[in-house]
């Protein structure tokens, strides 16, 4: 079976459980405090793929690669944000904002994002790359949009159902992921080995930098700690899922290849991010 049809799936799930969690009250909160979502935005729009573009291109990636990590640096709102943010006694309202936010507003830039990385490679690799953007934003908005839009309705309908369905589906999300990363790696087992060097050296990279960078700007933008540790999770923490099923659509890239970054990305994030939680309860107990 191809792995487009469990990946599909897996995403419509994590953005029907995302939807599932958007309350009013929590966005009317933040609204308060916007420089928290100036920060998280920059960082996830901004930085993400900035960060990834001078990685691939310092670690001279192949071409399938290069658009690979662009593609999961471009995919900001990672499913399980909220809960390590709530681990590390971060906002977890702002979370959930940035997540959605940024789910929604990456169906316009990751296509331009994309396009002008597509063209780059292009250029220095003599390989033609092409981009189907009108594709891209119809498979973006079915997968991504609607069942965002699905979520929020049953909310609004019916809170009750609504929280039960998310104690279940959010139960769900992480074993699901795991999942797909262990069909990826029995399909593209020999690749994975002859490319963990490099491949494990540029999500790292990417993971600690975008971290890094985002704790910086959001010092510099005077937030607090909650806040502060909240941001750097949201950066840390991307959609693999999205990047895999635009990776492997049909109508898009159909490339196995072009997913693995993705899903190297989705194993050392939560590594590295359970880590960071680790450290900071550590040091919240010893305070």
């Amino acid at each position: 079976m191809s792995s487009i049809f469990i990946v599909i799936p897996i995403l419509v799930v994590l953005m029907f459980l995302l939807g599932t969690e958007l309350d009013r009250k929590a966005f009317i909160g933040v609204a308060k405090a916007p420089r928290g979502v100036i920060a998280g935005m920059t960082g996830q729009l901004i930085l993400l793929p900035a960060i990834a573009f001078a990685t691939a291109w310092a670690l001279d990636l192949s071409p399938v690669y290069f658009m690979g990590l662009m593609l999961i640096a471009c995919c900001p709102g990672g499913s399980s944000s909220n809960v390590f943010t709530m681990l590390a006694k971060g906002n977890v309202a702002l979370s959930v904002t940035l997540t959605a936010l940024s789910s929604i507003i990456t169906l316009l830039t990751l296509p331009v994002i994309m396009a002008y990385t597509a063209r780059f490679v292009s250029m220095q690799s003599g390989e033609t790359i092409e981009l189907p953007i009108g594709k891209l934003i119809m498979q973006n908005i079915v997968l991504l949009f609607v069942p965002i839009l699905l979520g929020v309705a049953l909310r609004k309908i019916s809170p009750g159902a609504a929280r039960k369905v998310n104690r279940v589906l959010s139960k769900c999300a992480f074993p699901a992921l795991m999942a797909l990363a262990l069909v990826f790696f029995l399909q593209y087992t020999q690749e994975i080995i002859d490319n963990i060097a490099i491949l494990g050296s540029a999500t790292a990279l990417l993971i600690l930098l975008a971290m890094a960078c985002s704790s910086m700007l959001s010092r510099a933008t005077g937030n607090d700690t909650a806040v502060r540790r909240t941001i750097v999770i949201e950066a840390g923490m991307q959609n693999a899922a999205q990047a895999i099923a635009i990776a492997t659509s049909p109508i898009i890239f159909n490339s196995g290849e072009m997913a693995l970054p993705a899903i190297i990305y989705a194993l050392l994030m939560n590594i590295i991010l359970l880590l960071y939680v680790f450290v900071i309860r550590k040091r919240t107990e010893k305070e």
